[in-house]
């Protein structure tokens, strides 16, 4: 494989490496693991997150799971920057980092990323990665196959340990979330639809996941703080289901009595298609947009999202359902989510 100009490195991993540097006193920053890519070799990328840790919930954001779909990292990377500007002269954002860790870790799957792949230097598709089946048919190739990495969506090969990518993102899951009483995450993708959607579990089975009244609770404040937020929000089953999916096994190994609500954001890169149909002759214009403008405008508009699950964080006291409203919140989901297989 050719090398770029400035092996062992890319943009994206250049505006990280600068984002850290800038914000060194403000910061933690670890190396979790390492990925090799042709000649080249890059770290895992670092989590990073406020120096102090606390009892509070944390939020934890991940993107670049498949190298191709740059927009997700660059939306971290944007995020960052803009909690390092704010924290010079909002005071109420210092004190609300005070008490809610966050953590990005922007970049999982670097070796892709550099080589403008959706796998992993491996050929491995790290979201079709961990060892179970979905429960359900799913669809051709699209829900994972184990035929080969010369074909798209390859699981890797049965019985083998996971991708050290994916063992790295559920490390940093196992210390940072599974741990705690109550903590979130999103995991930034795209390519998928008309428009813009928030998943989470399950995409195994059609079944709902033990926690759809807190994760129900999670989806009414946030049509409530933004009712004009546009996103489909529902379990990723009432699209498609799939194996080896990483939310999945990571949900369904958190300790009992624990609460994680992991949140996929899949943004939609079809309309960005149909606005400039030339994206088509582009790998990476299949779920990035090209014009500037349109790039601008999903850095924006996700922001909210973002800030949503940075500040939920703070007070779960106030909102976390019990008792019988925790009954009526999963009747409301049930009714809104009628199980079975996706349609």
């Amino acid at each position: 494989m050719a090398q770029p100009p400035n092996a062992g490195s890319f943009a994206e991993m250049q505006q990280l490496e600068s984002i850290l540097e800038a914000g060194a006193s403000r910061l933690d920053a670890c190396r979790v693991g390492e990925v090799h890519a042709a000649a080249s070799a890059f770290p895992s990328t670092p989590p990073a997150s406020g120096r102090t840790i606390h009892a509070r919930p944390p939020s934890v954001f991940f993107a670049g799971i498949h190298g191709l779909e740059r927009i997700g990292t660059h939306l971290l990377l944007d995020y960052m920057r803009m909690l390092l500007w704010r924290l010079e002269w909002d005071e109420l954002l210092e004190r609300q980092l005070q008490s809610v860790r966050l953590v990005f870790m922007p970049i999982v799957n670097p070796g892709g990323m550099w080589a403008g792949a959706r796998a992993n230097p491996n050929g491995v598709d790290l979201m079709r990665n961990a060892p179970q089946d979905a429960i359900g048919r799913v669809p051709p190739l699209a829900g994972g196959q184990r035929v080969g990495a010369w074909l798209p969506w390859y699981r890797g090969k049965l019985g083998a340990p996971m991708e050290v990518e994916s063992a790295v993102m559920l490390q940093v899951v196992e210390q940072q979330l599974q741990g705690r009483p109550l903590s979130f995450a999103l995991d930034c993708h795209s390519g998928y639809g008309w428009g813009d959607s928030i998943w989470f579990p399950y995409a195994r089975t059609a079944a709902p996941m033990p926690h759809l009244p807190e994760m129900y609770a999670l989806k009414t404040m946030f049509e409530q703080a933004h009712p004009h937020h546009g996103y489909a929000f529902e379990p990723q089953s009432r699209q498609y289901l799939l194996h080896g999916d990483l939310w999945d096994w990571a949900y369904d190994h958190t300790p009992p009595g624990n609460i994680f609500l992991p949140m996929t954001l899949e943004l939609g890169s079809w309309l960005w298609i149909k606005k400039n149909p030339r994206q088509l002759f582009s790998r990476q214009g299949f779920f990035n947009p090209v014009k500037a403008h349109r790039t601008a405008r999903v850095l924006r508009r996700h922001a909210n999202l973002l800030d949503f699950l940075a500040r939920v964080a703070y007070a779960p006291e106030r909102w976390l359902p019990r008792g019988q409203r925790r009954q009526e919140l999963l009747d409301r989901a049930n009714a809104q989510w009628p199980w079975g297989p996706p349609g």
